[in-house]
């Protein structure tokens, strides 16, 4: 993560994200089977695509086509890669990745439960979640109650973020703002839209006093040059 500067100057938070390219292993009417990375040893199941992409692929991925060949602007078929060009800034995506892990966890920490009395007796239930029972009816604990337990490696997903800078070159781009996951986790990143343009304010209108004080200010000016001009004229004569 890192910062850069807006066109008005104010400083925002930005994180890079590392995008190389995705070869298409298979296209059909509606979706794609992407893959990415390099599995070092290839299994008797990927034989198929070491033959399109020439090595077997660490994750493969199917994506949905909305708008056929033209969402992208890159000729989709067999073999051919997908690039960090089909962003640019400006761009509003998605970013769904793994979270990391917390391991085991209270319920003061995973779901925000503000604890019991400090005071009271209570010595040792400050992060304690309390009481979980029911009456006698129903007699038992709903399923889905928030308890503590594993917390973290989850999927997430983060919407409308803003691709600030993109380089192809180093096949990365910046977006705008925190992704889920840690540093070298596998993150899928999907065009949303475009992000709204800044408008400037419009300037201020001068009212009929401002223009004449502004003339008289001028006219001022104008008379000092003039004085200081003929005085040194007259030095210059004697």
């Amino acid at each position: 993560m890192g910062s850069r500067f807006d066109n008005r100057g104010n400083r925002m938070v930005v994180t890079s994200i590392l995008a190389e390219p995705n070869v298409i292993l298979e296209k059909g009417e509606s979706k794609v089977t992407l893959g990415f990375g390099r599995r070092k040893k290839a299994k008797k199941t990927d034989n198929a695509y070491v033959k399109v992409a020439g090595l077997a692929p660490r994750f493969i991925k199917e994506a949905k086509l909305k708008n056929g060949d033209d969402q992208t602007g890159v000729v989709l078929a067999a073999g051919s890669k997908v690039t960090v060009s089909i962003f640019a800034p400006g761009d509003l995506v998605k970013v769904t990745g793994i979270t990391k892990g917390r391991g085991f966890a209270g319920g003061v920490k995973r779901w925000g439960f503000a604890g019991g009395p400090k005071t009271h007796g209570q010595s040792d239930r400050h992060r304690a979640i309390g009481s979980i029972g029911q009456a006698t009816t129903p007699g038992r604990v709903f399923r889905g109650k928030k308890m503590p337990g594993h917390m973290g490696v989850s999927k997430l997903t983060v919407t409308n973020l803003e691709v600030v800078e993109v380089d192809e070159a180093k096949s990365s781009l910046l977006v705008k703002g925190s992704i889920p996951g840690a540093r070298s986790g596998f993150l899928i990143l999907e065009k949303t839209g475009k992000a709204k343009g800044y408008t400037p304010p419009p300037e201020e209108k001068k009212t009929d006093d401002e223009d004449a004080t502004t003339e008289d200010t001028e006219t001022k000016t104008d008379n000092t040059a003039n004085r200081q001009e003929s005085v040194m004229s007259e030095v210059a004569k004697e």
